[in-house]
This record gives structure tokens, C-alpha cells and sequence, in this order.
């Protein structure tokens, strides 16, 4: 799709541990360091900044490779694409007003490729793994992940084995086998699946679980740089993040930094803040007690109808919560009954379906403008995750009345 005419320049540089900042090299299959912590991808930014300029960028097509420079492939004819990227910020005028938040926005990442964010962490993981040479992918997946991983490895004739909770949304499981992947389910959590998709890794294949590769994160990543390029390279006071394993928000302040230091923005950067059920909140309670890491939520207590957020220990653990203290953020949990509450009220004031997992992020903006943590002036922006089609078990509506064929309707539908 991208042809080498010699326009196409990756800046990657190496690998870097996010806790002890030990340097590996990208050009070879990695996963995690030898502490154990998430590898990040650097860049020469140096190099960007005197061969680009976002007016550059501006020109280019609309995908999410159009901050190439800023992404781990070297080579385009290895891109695997599907036309993800640069997903709309849709306001949400009624609702924010009812809250006390006028200015309340939305990036809906529903409207992706498999019907959420997580396309961007495979295209981009899926391309880079590809381009190095990997013929066999293995991850857990609370659903989308799978999916988004299988249909990206379908495209790039890559095997994939997924492994999931029994209780993850049953479109997902079938969005991983029409990909022609092997799918497994098992009775438990993503901790567990994680387990079991581990002893495919012992037996060769590559491991595509959350931070355990580097570069699924340089795919969410772009979602802040969409942000800044759609707010005019500038940032919006305030992002709302539903938080399970934290790639997204990891991501975005990754993006708004490396942004920083280029030079195209400038200022204060977002305050942001991680949205948990109460029924699995292992961040939200570091961050209340002050920890740099967060202890695993007891697996027999960790329930939520937002699924992608129940993640009972997330690797990454520190790098969210340094995150959230060094923007003078916070981190909310809320209840399911709130959630759907919200996802309603959303819809019905504004025409706004979200996932479960991005109305939890409108139940905090209400919780934290009610506790005034939130003065109201400010401009708050929301992730939805995911299209709410993909949980459309979980919608608390009513059956509508039915009418035989040549019934008139109600009187009350003249009103």
C-alpha cells in the first residue's frame, strides 16, 4: 500500500526498559527486560524534528501511518493496514451540560477497524512483528485485543492462538475464529488465559500480550497524537481514560511527551485520570494509598459488565500511576450501575452509544464534578474504547411493545 519511494523514514533508535532504562536493540524479536518490565520504543527525535514539521504531517493521508517518523516500521511495503487512525472528537453538549462539564468531548475509537482502539496496537504490532520476521502470535485477551490481533494477523498471513475468559464478549471469540485464529477459552480472568497463552510461548510462538511486546503501545500511542493534531496541536485540559491493563493512557502521555520535546506543543500537558470499575480498581487504590505499584485485585472478587477493564494486575502498573501524579491526575472507580446509567443518558441526550468501558469514563467526569474536582470550565476530553454494539447484552433498555399487523398505535405515540 505504501510504496519505497524513499519518503518513508522510522527514527526508531532501540528499545529502552521503562523502570531501569536498560537499552535493547529493535531490530531483533524482543518482549520484556530482564527485570521484567515493559520495553519502550525511542526515537531520534532530533532527526524528526529537523525533517518534519506538522504541516508535513497535515498533508498526508488519514491513517495513523501518517506519524511514521514517530513509529517503529522501517520498511512500508511490511505495513499492515486496514485504514485505522484518526477516529473522530465528537462533543457532547447536552450531556456535558446536565453534568456541569459544557465543555465535554469525546474521541469515539468504536468506529475502527473490529470496532475498537485496540486495531491501533495490532496494526502497529502486527506490522512491526512481521517486519521482523514473526510467523506466530500468542496473546490473552479480555476480547478486543483478540480480535483486533487476529484480524491484523489474518491480513499479514501470520498464525494467531488466542486465549480468553469464558466470559468475554461472545461477538469477540467469533470476530477471532471467522480470523481464522485458534481460539481457547478458559474459566477465569485474563490472568489466567495469560498462563495458558504462556506455555504457547515455550513452545515458539511470539507473545502479543499487553506489554509484553514493545510495540503495541507505539499503536495506541497515536491516539494522542490524533489528539493534539485535532485539538491544533495544542491539549486539552483534562483526559478521562477507562483503565484495565493502561496501554492507552500509557500511550498517550508517551505521544504528548515525545510531542513536548519536538517542539510541536508546548504548555502544561493534560491532568489525567484512570477510570476503574469498584469491582476490580487494583490503580485506583495505589493511587489513594500512595504506592508506585499497584497490588493484584483478588481474582475471586474481580467482576465488571466493562470487561476490557477488568484487569486484576496490570504490568505497566507504574508507568500508569506515574502518569497520573506527575499531571496531577486522579483515578475514580465507579460502580456498574453507574456505568450503565451513563451509557444511557449519553445516548439519549447526545446520540452517543458508548462501550461500557467509555461510559465508565462519564460516570467519573459526573462523580468528579459533583466533588468538585472538576471546576466545570474545563475542556475534558473522553475515551470511548469500543463500539457498544459489542456489548449489546449488556444494554439495560426494555423490550418495546408489540403490535399485531393491523393495530393502530398507542395514543401515547402521538405525543
Amino acid at each position: 500500500m505504501y510504496p519505497d519511494d524513499g519518503s518513508w523514514t522510522s527514527a526508531l533508535t532501540h528499545l529502552e526498559c521503562g523502570r531501569c532504562a536498560e537499552r535493547y536493540d529493535a531490530d531483533e524479536p524482543q518482549n520484556v527486560c530482564r527485570c521484567g518490565s515493559p520495553l519502550l520504543a525511542r526515537y531520534d527525535l532530533d532527526r524528526v524534528r529537523s525533517a518534519v514539521r506538522p504541516a508535513d504531517v497535515a498533508s498526508r493521508g488519514t491513517d495513523l501511518w501518517r506519524y511514521r517518523e514517530l513509529l517503529p516500521v522501517r520498511d512500508p511495503g511490511k505495513v499492515v493496514t486496514l485504514g485505522e487512525g484518526m477516529t473522530p472528537i465528537v462533543p457532547l453538549p447536552e450531556y456535558g451540560r446536565r453534568v456541569g462539564v459544557p465543555s465535554l468531548l469525546a474521541k469515539d475509537e468504536g468506529l475502527l477497524p473490529t470496532g475498537s482502539f485496540k486495531a491501533r496496537g495490532a496494526a502497529v504490532g502486527v506490522s512491526r512483528a512481521h517486519e521482523l520476521g514473526v510467523g506466530r502470535l500468542t496473546l490473552p485477551t479480555n476480547g478486543n485485543a483478540g480480535a483486533a490481533w487476529a484480524t491484523y494477523a489474518a491480513r499479514a498471513g501470520m498464525d494467531c492462538l488466542v486465549v480468553m475468559p469464558r466470559d468475554a464478549p461472545w461477538v469477540t471469540r467469533k470476530e477471532c475464529l471467522a480470523s481464522g485464529a485458534r481460539v481457547y477459552m478458559v474459566d477465569g480472568l485474563i490472568g489466567d488465559a495469560g498462563r495458558i497463552a504462556g506455555q504457547a510461548v515455550q513452545d515458539g510462538w511470539f507473545s502479543a500480550a499487553t506489554l509484553r511486546e514493545p510495540y503495541r503501545i507505539e499503536g495506541k500511542k497515536t491516539m494522542g497524537l490524533e489528539i493534539a493534531e485535532q485539538f491544533g496541536w495544542r491539549v486539552p485540559d483534562v483526559v478521562v481514560y477507562p483503565t484495565g491493563g493502561g496501554v492507552g493512557l500509557i500511550g498517550i502521555r508517551k505521544a504528548l511527551d515525545e510531542l513536548a520535546a519536538l517542539g510541536w506543543i508546548a504548555g502544561r500537558l493534560p491532568r489525567f485520570v484512570a477510570v476503574q470499575s469498584t469491582g476490580c480498581a487494583p490503580i485506583v487504590r495505589a493511587f489513594e494509598s500512595g504506592a508506585e505499584t499497584a497490588q493484584p485485585w483478588p481474582a475471586d472478587q474481580a467482576r465488571t459488565v466493562a470487561f476490557g477493564i477488568n484487569v486484576a494486575s496490570a504490568l505497566g502498573d507504574f508507568l500508569i500511576l506515574s502518569a497520573l501524579r506527575d499531571s496531577k491526575g486522579t483515578a475514580v472507580a465507579v460502580d456498574d450501575q453507574e456505568i450503565l446509567e451513563e451509557q444511557l443518558a449519553c445516548a439519549a441526550s447526545d446520540g452517543v452509544l458508548m462501550c461500557p468501558e467509555g461510559a465508565a469514563t462519564l460516570a467519573a467526569v459526573r462523580r468528579l464534578r459533583a466533588e468538585g474536582w472538576l471546576e466545570g470550565n474545563e475542556e475534558v476530553l473522553v475515551l470511548n474504547t469500543g463500539s457498544a454494539l459489542k456489548y449489546a447484552d449488556s444494554l439495560r433498555v426494555a423490550d418495546p411493545p408489540e403490535l399485531a399487523r393491523d393495530a393502530d398505535l398507542p395514543a401515547e405515540a402521538a405525543l
